[in-house]
């Protein structure tokens, strides 16, 4: 079992023409430049897993669009073989670079992970493109050992790397120093012992035309909140995040409590669908979270896709009736290296809470698109504030709508992409 070639069917179709008149003139025109120059050339994008988490629903938009522009463009996933997930998809790594630093690398760690780096390279061998994108940790290190370089390798960090564990930082260095240039989503997410030459920024963005992101009917969306057991007449407040220590579940929980205090009749919704394989820690977060809510009735939890498709419903349409419903999206994350559920939740008008952490910075603007909290006390305010005064929570959904339009839409990371493989080609 190699490498495998992510289908077309996972791809979710979508044309630069669709964004016309959405993103701004002077951007449409910039693509439309770059991609006659760059037209033909060959880009392979690796990553852990074609569906779950932001890298892959990021590239889900984004290889389209690529190809459109005439680039060559191909997507791969690593081998889904057990000893990969057991070494190499494990989120020891993601989590020290996150900055746990109650973790430690072995020297069986250490020595697992660059054995299975260079078996990957030989499994690339035939993959010949003429740039490598290589996105986060879990294939970071097959980079240092690929003979086909071609004209550039690219590697893209897309976790919040500000303070990473330096037992992980200086493990990995010398893998990071192999690549030509590496991408974050914020200038302070790269060490400082990165070579400036090196270190890119740009921040992720999203599809606007995919079935958890496009307008939906809000009646359509109260019956199916009416049939998982939510009452559309009564205040609600969303989350939709996996279930990860640095979304801070618990915090979000401690913070709807509190704001209960004011809002009798409020109810929250945790939603965290387990659909990456590379996240083999959602499970036990997950009970953690069951026992603290004690069994509230209107604290309603989401994490199995079983139960939804049971219903005869896409997981995509479920996330988004309960976005189109929801007065308030909160996510209250501890480290958050952009954040996509913050810019969909933007996107549809909603007024976001968010953590004042990493991408999440990058996206709010403070009391004009959306409110940034540093703990649950704050978060409960704002919740309090935005439903008790449905005249400022509408005019801030569309502040944040506005701001993402006119930021992070696909078409801009394209732009962004296409800018640096001018650059290498």
């Amino acid at each position: 079992m190699g490498f495998e070639k992510v289908e077309k069917k996972l791809l979710l179709p979508a044309s630069l023409e669709e964004y016309k008149g959405i993103i701004p003139d002077k951007q449409y025109s910039e693509i439309k430049r770059l991609a006659k120059k760059l037209k033909g050339l060959k880009v392979v994008h690796v990553n852990a897993t074609s569906v779950g988490g932001g890298p892959a629903e990021i590239l889900r938009g984004l290889v389209p669009l690529m190809r459109e522009a005439g680039l060559d463009v191909d997507w791969y996933v690593m081998p889904q073989r057990p000893e990969f997930f057991n070494i190499l998809l494990t989120k020891k790594p993601h989590n020290m670079l996150q900055g746990d630093m109650s973790l430690n690398l072995t020297e069986k760690d250490k020595k697992d992970f660059d054995e299975h780096s260079k078996i990957l390279a030989r499994m690339a061998k035939n993959i010949k493109p003429d740039i490598w994108v290589i996105h986060d940790p879990q294939p970071l290190g097959m980079g240092r050992f690929l003979s086909n370089r071609g004209k550039g390798m690219i590697l893209r960090i897309h976790v919040d790397s500000s303070d990473p564990n330096p037992g992980i930082w200086n493990f990995f260095k010398p893998y990071m120093d192999s690549y030509d240039r590496i991408i974050f989503s914020m200038p302070e997410f790269y060490p400082k012992d990165l070579s400036k030459e090196k270190a890119v920024v740009f921040t992720p963005a999203i599809n606007a035309f995919t079935p958890m992101t496009q307008d939906m009917d809000i009646k359509d969306a109260e019956l199916i909140l009416e049939k998982f057991g939510v009452n559309p007449t009564k205040p609600l407040v969303v989350n939709i995040s996996r279930f990860d220590y640095w979304k801070d579940p618990l915090g979000m929980i401690d913070a709807y409590y509190k704001a209960k205090n004011e809002i009798p009749d409020l109810q929250f919704v945790l939603m965290g669908l387990m659909i990456a394989s590379d996240d083999p820690d959602a499970l036990s977060i997950f009970k953690k979270v069951k026992r603290y809510a004690k069994g509230d009735p209107e604290v309603f939890l989401f994490a199995d896709i079983k139960e939804i498709e049971d219903m005869g419903l896409s997981w995509p349409y479920f996330v988004n009736a309960f976005r189109t419903a929801a007065d308030v999206i909160l996510h209250k994350a501890i480290k958050e290296g952009f954040g996509m559920a913050v810019t969909e939740a933007m996107l549809k008008a909603k007024p976001v809470v968010g953590g004042n952490v990493g991408g999440i910075k990058a996206q709010i603007i403070d009391g004009e698109s959306g409110f940034l909290v540093d703990s649950s006390v704050e978060a409960a305010d704002r919740i309090t504030q935005l439903i008790k005064n449905p005249e400022l929570s509408k005019k801030m959904g569309i502040s944040a709508q506005k701001r993402v339009q006119e930021n992070f839409l696909m078409p801009r990371l394209l732009l962004d992409y296409l800018k640096l493989f001018e650059e290498l080609s």
